[in-house]
C-alpha cells in the first residue's frame, strides 16, 4: 500500500492560508495551527505581525480553560483507581466546602448549579491572593440553581475538581499533572507558568490598531480551571491521548466515556454538548471532541475528529478577534476534504474467531413487521440494524456470561440475548424485552398477545 507519511503541498497551503487570514482577519499579533493525523504531527505553521518572527509549533502560548480537560483525566484516573465513584458526593471526599451535596461527575460535566465565575474581582485578572480559600472562589451563594437539572458551565467547579485531586492524592495539583499526565506523555513544554520561549498576551484595541499588553496573572486556587501553558507539539500529543487513551495515563475505554455527551437527546438529535470534561461539537457531518479555553492575552482550541483520525490546533495571543475553535475545525475539514483518509482494508475474523453457532443467528430478524438484519463484528461483537428506513440500530458488545450489551443509540446498556426452546432450538431474540422472530408474526412465534390464527390476508 502506498505509504502517505506527509501532507500534500497543495494541502499545506490551504492550511496556511486559513491560518494568515485568521491572524489578519481577527487582529491578532499571531497565530499557530496545528494539524495531526494518525497520531503524528503532520503540519504546524504561524503568522505573525513582526516579519521574520513568527511564533512556532515549540513556542508557549496560555490555553486557558483547555487546562479542564487535564483535570478530569486527573479525576478519571482516581476514579479507575477506585479511590472514589463519579457518583460519590464531592463531600464524601473534600469536606467543609458548603456545597457537598454536588456529585463528582456533576463537576466534571458542569451541571452541578454552580456559578460560572467567582464573587468579587474578575478572577482571571486579579490576584490570587484574593482567593485564599475555596469560599472565596465559591462566595456566598454558590448555587444558580439545584444539582443535575441542566449544564451551565462553572469556573469554580472545576476549581473544587483540583482541590479533589490534592485531597484524595495528598500531592498538589501541579505535582499530580506533572507525574501522571504531563511526563508519561512526554509533554515536557506544557508547564503552570510561562517557559521561553512563549509568546506575550495583548489586548487589541477593538476600534484602532494599536495594542496593549495584557497581565499574567497566577490563578492560585483556581489553576485547575485555567492555568496551564503549553506549545502545539504538546497539544498535538495530548490530542493523541484524547483520541486512543494511553495506558500510561488512562485506558481508552475511560477516554471513551469522557467523550459520550452527558445529557444529549436522541441519537444524532445534539450539535453542542458536553462529556466528561469535554467538549463536544457536531460539524458538517464530523464530531469533534476536544475544548477551548481563553484568558486575558490568549485564546486557544484543540479539536480532535476521531472518526478521522486528525485533530486541529490553533493558539493566538490576543484577548479577542480570532476565532480559535472555528479555525481549528476548519484545519481539520482542510486535510479531510482534499486528503480523504484510506478505510482499513478489509480482512476475514481470524479463525479462532468463527463461531457456527453466532453465525446462525446472522440474516433478518423481525420486531412485528419490522425488518432488522443481524451481522457479526469481530470478537463476537454483534451489529443489529434496521435493513430498510430509520430506526433503532445499535452495535453491542458480548457478554462474558451470555448474550451482549448495547453500546450506543437507544440500546446503549440493554441486553440482546437468544431465548431458546425446551428442545435447544432458537425461539427469538430477547432485546430489553422486545422480541425478534425469523418471520414476521409466525403463528407457532412466541410472540405477546399471539397471532391471529387465521393468518396473513388479503383485502
Amino acid at each position: 500500500m502506498t505509504s502517505f507519511d506527509g501532507l500534500l503541498p497543495g494541502t499545506e497551503r490551504a492550511l496556511s492560508h486559513r491560518v494568515a487570514v485568521a491572524q489578519a482577519e481577527g487582529r491578532a499579533p499571531s497565530v499557530v495551527g496545528a494539524v495531526v493525523r494518525d497520531g503524528v504531527l503532520v503540519w504546524s505553521g504561524s503568522r505573525s505581525c513582526v516579519d521574520g518572527h513568527a511564533p512556532d509549533a515549540n513556542t508557549q502560548f496560555r490555553i486557558g480553560s483547555i487546562t479542564k480537560v487535564f483535570t478530569a483525566v486527573l479525576v478519571m484516573r482516581l476514579r479507575d483507581e477506585g479511590l472514589l465513584g463519579l457518583d460519590d458526593p464531592l463531600e464524601r471526599h473534600l469536606k467543609g466546602t458548603g456545597v457537598g451535596e454536588v456529585t463528582i461527575a456533576q463537576l466534571l460535566g458542569h451541571s452541578g448549579g454552580l456559578a460560572a465565575e467567582t464573587p468579587g474581582a474578575w478572577w482571571e485578572r486579579s490576584s490570587a491572593a484574593l482567593r485564599p480559600e475555596l469560599s472565596d472562589v465559591l462566595g456566598d451563594q454558590p448555587f444558580l440553581r439545584a444539582p443535575g437539572r441542566r449544564h451551565h458551565y462553572s469556573n469554580p467547579g472545576y476549581t473544587l475538581l483540583g482541590s479533589l485531586v490534592e485531597a484524595v492524592r495528598g500531592v498538589p495539583w501541579t505535582e499530580a499533572l506533572r507525574s501522571e499526565i504531563l511526563e508519561p506523555l512526554g509533554m515536557d513544554r506544557t508547564t503552570p507558568e510561562p517557559v521561553a520561549p512563549h509568546a506575550g498576551g495583548w489586548a487589541v484595541h477593538p476600534w484602532a490598531d494599536v495594542m496593549l499588553p495584557e497581565p499574567s496573572e497566577d490563578l492560585g486556587l483556581m489553576a485547575s480551571a485555567g492555568q496551564l501553558w503549553s506549545t502545539a507539539a504538546d497539544l498535538a500529543r495530548f490530542a493523541t491521548f484524547l483520541a486512543a487513551g494511553d495506558e500510561r495515563v488512562l485506558a481508552a475505554a475511560a477516554v471513551e466515556e469522557m467523550r459520550a455527551p452527558g445529557a444529549p437527546g436522541a441519537e444524532g438529535e445534539w450539535e453542542l454538548s458536553y462529556g466528561l470534561g469535554l467538549q463536544l461539537a457536531r460539524r458538517d457531518g464530523r464530531t469533534f471532541i476536544g475544548h477551548t479555553g481563553s484568558l486575558p492575552g490568549f485564546l486557544a482550541a484543540l479539536w480532535v475528529c476521531v472518526e478521522e483520525g486528525l485533530a486541529g490546533i490553533t493558539l493566538a495571543n490576543a484577548t479577542s478577534g480570532p476565532q480559535p475553535g472555528a479555525v481549528a475545525a476548519d484545519l481539520v475539514q482542510i486535510v479531510a476534504e482534499a486528503e480523504p483518509r484510506f478505510p482499513e482494508p478489509w480482512r476475514p475474523l481470524p479463525e479462532g474467531e468463527v463461531d457456527e453457532e453466532l453465525l446462525s443467528l446472522t440474516g433478518p430478524w423481525y420486531w412485528g413487521t419490522y425488518a432488522y438484519g443481524l451481522r457479526v463484528g469481530p470478537e463476537r461483537s454483534v451489529v443489529f440494524e434496521p435493513l430498510r428506513g430509520v430506526g433503532r440500530g445499535a452495535s453491542f458488545r458480548v457478554l462474558p456470561e451470555g448474550g451482549w450489551v448495547g453500546l450506543n443509540g437507544y440500546y446503549e446498556g440493554e441486553t440482546l440475548r437468544v431465548v431458546r426452546r425446551a428442545d435447544g432450538g432458537v425461539s427469538h431474540l430477547d432485546l430489553g424485552s422486545f422480541v425478534f422472530t425469523r418471520e414476521p408474526y409466525a403463528p407457532a412465534d412466541a410472540v405477546p398477545g399471539g397471532v391471529d390464527e387465521a393468518g396473513w390476508r388479503g383485502l
